[in-house]
């Protein structure tokens, strides 16, 4: 029996909004130290603002999607324990042990196939699509893996007779358990190099180094890596060069994510062979029909020490407005997850919407793209009308009785100055 399992906005689990709201003030606290260390060691080059603003940018983009829980799941991992468990054991300490393993054990080939396959790669281009490396980079996760294959390899744990709920409880602490080791401000760590994962290792696995690349795929503990013959080193006269091979040029974590999948779309469209409209799909990461390949070649790094990075050229006062919308629209997301249980499932996928375009609008604007301030339009639009539809924003007079026309007055605001910048900023 097979079941079709999509999540939605009523099963967020209370307490993984609980984890949310003390994991964001550790992960921006860690953040805030990262950049204080780096200009009191004269290593600031590791942090380019907007880099880092399109980093957190990309991680709002992620807490709303799994907010909404929008995945779809081939045989839940509950019903696989329920009906072919081998064994029932009671919970215990080195039960959550050996659930935990399990997990980092799946999270390795989910993301082995995530850098194998073609369309898996756009699963994960996101978290790769920071030409630097420091902490903000790893909240670059993905919005476009709406199908899960996690809980195929979460079968022998299952098989095991390993309870859901030690599982639920365990993912989101591994899933932070990788954020620490995304910096260049920690060298080697001696010993632990043979057991976890350590932030020399992970700079090997977001390096595009040919050396590197596809290498140390490994979650928690590297050993898997060393098993199955992807492990290297970080070699002292290879300094790692970040980013994807095929550059994305752009500050839109929301183009990110889905720009491989276009890609493909484009590429099994054009290409004449019928063989290779099906293929292309499972074919290794970076494949393209020879015919496409030659008749429209994109830019691919081959020189990686030479490759100039993605930093358009912004004035402070634009890249000081780009970090105002962006404290706001962050506002917008923290009242969004916190006020989850009163809003209607029509009330929490409008403010989603909104808040994607929030962050549609701002990154466009980063990027200078001239229709930027008809995004900034759209969302002001939206703002107005929900509340004119809604008689308020979303209940907030419960907790501030002029915040409505406050944020009449801010939307005109915001779209004015969108246009005022996009008129001043060109080249």
């Amino acid at each position: 029996m097979i079941i079709l399992f999509l999540r939605i906005i009523s099963s967020m689990p209370t307490y993984y909004i609980t984890t949310l709201n003390i994991a964001i003030p550790v992960f921006v606290s860690l953040i805030l130290i990262e950049i204080l260390y780096a200009k009191m060691t004269e290593q600031g080059y590791v942090i380019r603002s907007m880099d880092t603003l399109s980093s957190l940018c990309s991680g709002l983009t992620n807490v709303i999607r799994d907010v909404l829980g929008l995945t779809l799941i081939v045989v839940s991992y509950g019903y696989l324990v329920e009906n072919f468990a081998l064994f029932n054991f009671e919970s215990s300490f080195l039960l959550y042990i050996i659930a935990f393993i399990g997990i980092d054990f799946a999270g390795y080939w989910v993301h082995r196939i995530n850098h194998s396959i073609n369309y898996f790669w756009n699963h994960h281009i996101i978290h790769h699509s920071s030409e630097e490396f420091n902490l903000a980079c790893a909240l670059r996760q993905s919005i476009s893996n709406f199908f899960s294959l996690t809980f195929v390899f979460l079968i022998p744990t299952a098989l095991l007779g390993i309870p859901a709920e030690i599982v639920t409880f365990l993912a989101p602490i591994h899933l932070f358990a990788q954020y620490w080791y995304h910096t260049r401000l920690i060298g080697k760590l001696g010993f632990l190099e043979h057991i976890i994962v350590t932030p020399s290792h992970h700079r090997v696995h977001h390096a595009i180094n040919k050396e590197y690349l596809d290498k140390n795929l490994s979650q928690v503990f590297i050993i898997w890596d060393k098993i199955f013959g992807t492990f290297q080193e970080e070699l002292d006269d290879v300094p790692p060069v970040y980013g994807v091979k095929r550059p994305l040029r752009s500050w839109n974590p929301i183009l990110i994510n889905f720009s491989h999948l276009f890609l493909l779309f484009k590429d099994a469209w054009r290409t004449k062979s019928i063989i290779d409209k099906f293929r292309i799909w499972f074919m290794p990461t970076g494949w393209r029909p020879k015919d496409v390949n030659q008749k429209y070649p994109i830019e691919s790094i081959d020189s990686p020490q030479d490759y100039e990075k993605y930093y358009p050229k912004l004035s402070m006062n634009l890249q000081i407005w780009s970090w105002i919308q962006y404290f706001i629209t962050f506002c917008f997301m923290m009242y969004f997850i916190n006020n989850l249980h009163f809003l209607s499932l029509l009330e929490g996928f409008v403010f989603a919407s909104f808040l994607f375009i929030s962050i549609y609008s701002l990154t466009s604007l980063m990027d200078k793209n001239s229709i930027a301030w008809i995004y900034e339009l759209i969302r002001s639009v939206i703002g107005i009308l929900c509340i004119f539809i809604f008689g308020e924003w979303f209940y907030s007079s419960t907790y501030f009785s002029v915040i409505s026309n406050s944020l009449i007055i801010y939307f005109i605001f915001s779209s004015l100055i969108s246009i005022y910048f996009l008129r001043t900023e060109r080249n």
